[in-house]
């Protein structure tokens, strides 16, 4: 559908300038019509206009929607109308994905749509909880409530996000300059000893002949290996988009020693964050589970909420349905029934979930301490490894000519 830019003049004389998509320019003259406006130009824009060559690889953060979010709290609850509000934040948004989605947002509502059905036209941008929340908050007339409260729970949620990101770096740095010693070593560093040892005469230890021989593969075969870990690394992400591969990835997070801690308490943080924020806006338990299965962002944790949706459907209380899932802690039980039975469980849901935030960063911390160390003996020991390769010829030979 073609999109036509408009410059308008409203009763006032004040000049108006917006966007909009029609089939034709007398689409765009009716809705120019509807609104009371006058005509001043409306020009087609062209394709190679509006096109961005980097558009198919943008992303829209949760920081992203954490600012909108709370940008059009602030605005509708000043009393602005959510069309005016959605005009004002199409023009300053920064990332060009989430401005693109608003042009297209704005237009629908001039065309009648609610706001919730035109944002679900774009759920690449805008999340499946958004939307729906969204949709509560038109239907219950607290749209403006229930954008502080999406506003808060995205902030929380970058504020996990960036600290996971945090914890990974040093690790991921470390992992890059030991592949670039030994890539070195292996490069530059043997191939000089290479020909000193093959003349010499002298029996070479197995570790020097290994090490030789994956330095002349390195220098005469690299592309197969290139070819061999990009294989890898392409095959790997492509069976972790399948279901089964996202099963099995999702439930060896929650196995190994050193990230199962953490694994469990994002889960159980993202569970009790987004269920708090649902129940508090009105919506019922188990609609609300089911939003919670699509965010918690763990395939074991999704089937666990699955079976206690079941299960709460037929009578029994979220508290016990949660102690026959072993994924979430004791303590999460126990603090579902004081709220179950006290009937202020969104209140408590939203306590327990700022009590694992900070156990998460704790957990975050520890793990991190963990793995740099784990790390530092890795590259001590492969380039022990390859150093030691390297002598053992030298010592043989100087105790043959002594």
């Amino acid at each position: 559908m073609p999109t036509f830019k408009y410059k308008v003049m409203n009763h006032q004389g004040k000049k108006i300038e917006g966007t909009f998509k029609a089939n034709s320019k007398n689409e765009v003259l009716a809705m120019i019509e509807d609104n009371n406006y006058y005509p001043i130009e409306i020009k087609e824009v062209l394709e190679r206009e509006q096109k961005d060559l980097f558009e198919p690889f943008a992303k829209v953060k949760t920081k992203d929607l954490y600012i909108f979010c709370r940008q059009f709290h602030t605005m509708i609850n000043a009393g602005a109308n959510i069309a005016n509000a959605l005009d004002v934040l199409k023009k300053q948004t920064v990332n060009k994905k989430l401005k693109k989605s608003l042009y297209e947002v704005h237009d629908d509502l001039q065309k009648g749509i609610s706001l919730s059905d035109a944002l679900s036209k774009h759920k690449d941008v805008f999340p499946d909880l958004l939307i729906n929340m969204i949709n509560t908050g038109e239907v219950s007339g607290n749209l403006d409530t229930i954008m502080s409260r999406m506003a808060s729970h995205y902030e929380k949620e970058n504020k996990i996000n960036n600290q996971l990101k945090s914890a990974m770096v040093y690790p991921m740095v470390l992992a890059g300059l030991a592949v670039v010693v030994v890539v070195f070593l292996l490069t530059f560093i043997m191939p000089t000893f290479i020909g000193m040892f093959e003349g010499s005469g002298v029996a070479l230890p197995a570790p020097t002949r290994i090490v030789m021989g994956l330095s002349k593969f390195i220098q005469t075969k690299w592309y197969i290996l290139i070819a061999v870990i990009g294989g890898a690394i392409y095959g790997t992400k492509y069976y972790a988009k399948t279901p089964q591969g996202k099963l099995s990835l999702d439930g060896l997070k929650l196995k190994l020693p050193i990230i199962k801690d953490t694994t469990e308490k994002v889960i159980v943080s993202r569970f009790t964050r987004t269920l708090s924020t649902v129940l508090a806006s009105g919506v019922p338990l188990v609609q609300s589970l089911e939003v919670v299965q699509r965010v918690v962002g763990n395939k074991v944790a999704e089937n666990s909420l699955e079976q206690i949706k079941e299960k709460v459907l037929k009578g029994v209380s979220l508290g016990e349905a949660l102690g026959e899932e072993s994924i979430f802690p004791i303590m999460l039980h126990s603090m579902i029934k004081i709220g179950e039975e006290s009937g202020s469980l969104d209140d408590i849901l939203d306590k327990t979930a700022n009590f694992y935030d900070e156990e998460l960063e704790t957990s975050l911390k520890r793990m991190t301490t963990m793995i740099e160390p784990l790390m530092i003996i890795i590259m001590a020991v492969v380039i022990g490894f390859i150093v030691i390769a390297m002598m053992l010829p030298i010592l043989d030979m100087s105790s043959t000519v002594q």
